[in-house]
C-alpha cells in the first residue's frame, strides 16, 4: 500500500529502500574505488549467452567472450556449468533479463548507426562491447563511453591484452562524480551539443541516488538535439519497497545488496511519462518482463520458454520537435 504521506516526486523517484540511508554513499564509492561487480556479472553472462546453442537463449556479444578470465572462458563452453551459472547461481530470471536487454539495446544501437546519428554517448559503460562489436556500421556516428577510472582502465587494460583494436571514432571518457563536472568532461571531449545523439544507460539508474539522476537527465536535455533517442531500464519502485509482487525479486535484490551495489532509484510505472517530460523526453517504448517474454522467449507455438525477472523495465524515449508530440504512443 502507498504511504499517503509521500510527497508526488517520492512516487516517481521512489528511494524508500530502509537499507540505503546509511549506505547510499558507501556503495557509490565502492563502485568508484573498485571495478564494478555488477558490471563484471554482467559481462560474464553475455560471454554465456554467446555460446548458447539455443537460439532463444543466444546473443551476439561474442566479445565478451574474450574479457573474461581464461579459466571461466573455459568452463562457460560446458553447456552444464552454463546451466548451473544462469539457473542456480543467478536470481531468478536475471539471467534471461540480461539476454532481453542486451538483444534489445543492440537493436535500439545498431537502428541510430543506420539511420546515422551523430554521437553516441553510453552511460556506466562498464564491459559494454557495442562499440567494437557493430564498428563495420558505425560510419560516421562517434561513439563516448564513460566511465569511473578504475572500470575503464580495467576494461581497457583486457582490450590491449586480448589485442582489440579500439576504433579511431570511439573516446574514452573517465570522471570522478566527486570532482568534476559532467558537461564540462563532455565538452572536453568533445561531445557536441544540439546533434542528433543516443543516450544508453544501461543497468545504471537504479544504482543513482535521486540527485545523481536528476543532474544526468538535465545533462541529457542540455546536450540532445531534436530526434535523439535515450534507452535506459530502471527498477520499479514497488521493489525498494520490499513488496515482493515480482518474479524474483527477493533473490535479486539479496544478490545485489552482497555485492556491496544497493538499488536506490525506482519510478513507479504510471509516473513514467511525467518523469521523463520534465526532462523534455517523452516515451516512445516501454517494455515490462511480460512484453520480453513475448519478444525473446516465445517459441512458435506460443509457448513461453524463458521466464524474465521481473524488477526491471525497459525504456525507449525521444526528445520531440514541439510539446504538441508529448503524447504516449500505443
Amino acid at each position: 500500500m502507498p504511504n499517503p504521506q509521500r510527497r508526488p516526486t517520492d512516487r516517481i523517484h521512489a528511494a524508500d529502500h530502509p537499507s540505503i540511508s546509511k549506505e547510499g554513499k558507501v556503495s557509490e564509492r565502492r563502485i568508484e574505488t573498485t571495478t564494478s561487480r555488477t558490471a563484471e556479472w554482467t559481462c560474464v553472462s553475455r560471454a554465456a549467452s554467446s555460446l548458447e546453442s539455443d537460439s532463444y537463449y543466444r546473443s551476439d556479444d561474442h566479445i565478451a567472450l574474450l574479457l573474461v578470465p581464461t579459466f571461466l572462458k573455459l568452463l562457460l563452453h560446458i553447456p552444464s556449468i552454463r546451466r548451473f551459472y544462469s539457473q542456480v547461481l543467478a536470481p531468478k530470471g536475471i539471467y534471461e533479463y540480461t539476454i532481453a536487454r542486451t538483444k534489445y539495446i543492440d537493436a535500439v544501437f545498431k537502428e541510430a548507426l543506420a539511420e546515422g546519428f551523430d554521437q553516441i554517448l553510453i552511460f556506466g559503460a562498464g564491459f559494454d562491447t557495442r562499440a567494437l562489436r557493430f564498428q563495420s556500421e558505425a560510419g560516421n556516428t562517434r561513439i563516448f563511453e564513460l566511465d569511473v577510472p578504475i572500470t575503464q582502465k580495467a576494461k581497457l587494460g583486457q582490450y590491449a591484452q586480448r589485442g582489440l583494436n579500439i576504433p579511431a571514432n570511439v573516446e574514452f571518457i573517465s570522471i570522478d562524480f566527486d570532482k568534476e563536472s559532467l558537461s564540462e568532461k563532455l565538452e572536453g571531449a568533445g561531445f557536441s551539443r544540439g546533434v542528433r545523439s543516443l543516450f544508453v544507460l544501461e543497468g545504471l539508474l537504479m544504482y543513482l541516488q535521486l540527485d545523481s539522476v536528476d543532474e544526468t537527465f538535465k545533462v541529457i536535455e542540455a546536450f540532445a538535439g531534436v530526434g535523439s533517442v535515450i534507452v535506459f531500464d530502471y527498477v520499479r519502485a514497488s521493489v525498494l519497497r520490499q513488496a515482493g509482487s515480482c518474479y524474483g525479486e527477493r533473490e535479486i535484490v539479496r544478490s545485489v545488496a552482497k555485492a556491496g551495489e544497493r538499488w536506490h532509484f525506482g519510478i513507479e510505472e504510471e509516473e513514467l511519462e511525467r518523469f521523463l517530460k520534465k526532462y523534455g523526453l517523452r516515451t516512445s517504448e516501454h517494455k515490462d518482463a511480460q512484453d520480453l517474454e513475448q519478444i525473446y522467449f516465445t517459441d512458435a507455438a506460443g509457448e513461453i520458454v524463458g521466464r524474465v525477472n521481473g524488477t526491471h523495465c525497459l525504456v525507449r524515449a525521444v526528445k520531440p520537435a514541439t510539446s504538441q508530440e508529448y503524447t504516449t504512443p500505443t
